[in-house]
This record gives C-alpha cells, sequence and structure tokens, in this order.
C-alpha cells in the first residue's frame, strides 16, 4: 500500500485513524540499536565512568598539592641568634623551604607566623644525622648567627645564607 497520491495519503490517515488501536504501540515503539544497552550494562557502564571520573579528579588533586608541598622540619634555638639581619629568640622554630635542591629558599617559621625568610643549600651528609640540631656560629662579638640545621635521620643539611662550612657532605 503506496500512499503517494492524495487520495491514497487520505485514506493512510483513515486506515491509521481506525486502527490506532492496533498500530499505536507498534508505530511508537523505538526499535532497538546497538546503542542501548541492558539496564545491568549501562549501569555497570556508569558506575565504572564515576569511579573513573573520581580517580583522575583525586589524582589531579593530589598532584596539584604536592607540587605546591613545601619541606619542614623543626630546630630548637636556645640562644638569641641572627639570621639575615632578624633576632630570632630562644624557642622552636619551623624550617620550610621549597624545591628539592640545591638552592632552596627558606622560610623560618614561629607558630604560624613567618619570622624571617633566608636563601638556602641542601647539602648532603656522609651518614644520617644522629639528631637534630641547629648550626649555629659565634661571632667575634659575642653574638650567635644561625647557619644551617640537621634534621634526625635525615642525610641532608640546609645551609643558611651564605654559610659555607657545614662538615661532612657536598651541596646537591
Amino acid at each position: 500500500m503506496a500512499c503517494v497520491s492524495s487520495p491514497g495519503v487520505k485514506h493512510c490517515r483513515r486506515l491509521a485513524q481506525e486502527h490506532k488501536r492496533f498500530l499505536g504501540p507498534i508505530v511508537h515503539r523505538a526499535a532497538p540499536t546497538d546503542s542501548r544497552k541492558s539496564g545491568k550494562e549501562s549501569g555497570a557502564a556508569m558506575r565504572f565512568t564515576t569511579v573513573a571520573k573520581s580517580l583522575i579528579l583525586g589524582l589531579a588533586v593530589l598532584l596539584a598539592s604536592s607540587a605546591f608541598a613545601a619541606s619542614k622540619e623543626h630546630v630548637q634555638l636556645s640562644h638569641a641568634t641572627t639570621v639575615n639581619g632578624t633576632t630570632l629568640k630562644p624557642g622552636d622554630y619551623k624550617l620550610q623551604w621549597e624545591g628539592n635542591g640545591p638552592d632552596v629558599e627558606v622560610s623560618i617559621l614561629q607558630g604560624k607566623n613567618v619570622v624571617a625568610k633566608v636563601p638556602g643549600k641542601i647539602v648532603d651528609l656522609k651518614t644520617p644525622s644522629q639528631s637534630s640540631a641547629a648550626v649555629v656560629k659565634n661571632n667575634d662579638d659575642g653574638s650567635k648567627s644561625l647557619e644551617g640545621a640537621r634534621f634526625e635521620g635525615k642525610s641532608f643539611a640546609l645551609q643558611l645564607g651564605g654559610a659555607s662550612d657545614m662538615q661532612g657532605g657536598s651541596s646537591r
């Protein structure tokens, strides 16, 4: 039955209206395609996609945070000590530096406050340090200057400012 001519089109429409009850479900039902999958397959694919997106996002956040993460260690000063023109009172300080060497920028923090910034250098030690210690130089006028720091169990030390003698290693 061809519905090409106008009388035939009318006939097709009339036929469709008369048999709407029988043809409706057939006409409106979409034919299955390859893009449609069963509910289980579709759900599994969506779960996989969600998990994959979450993993990628988590990895991106981890890499971003590690890129901005700084190395940090603590050191205890028992006397007033000068570093880069700033006098540090006796107490516990955190040395925080960015980069993996040899040249780094060292921030000296007391609590959350940066009290001094000084250029530094990471120096390899022949053996890991037995304890954490500040390397302090006694000046001719009786004052003390912070020249560097060693950290317990670490095979590197920080050399601060223009200090040149950290004994026992080469710069990396």
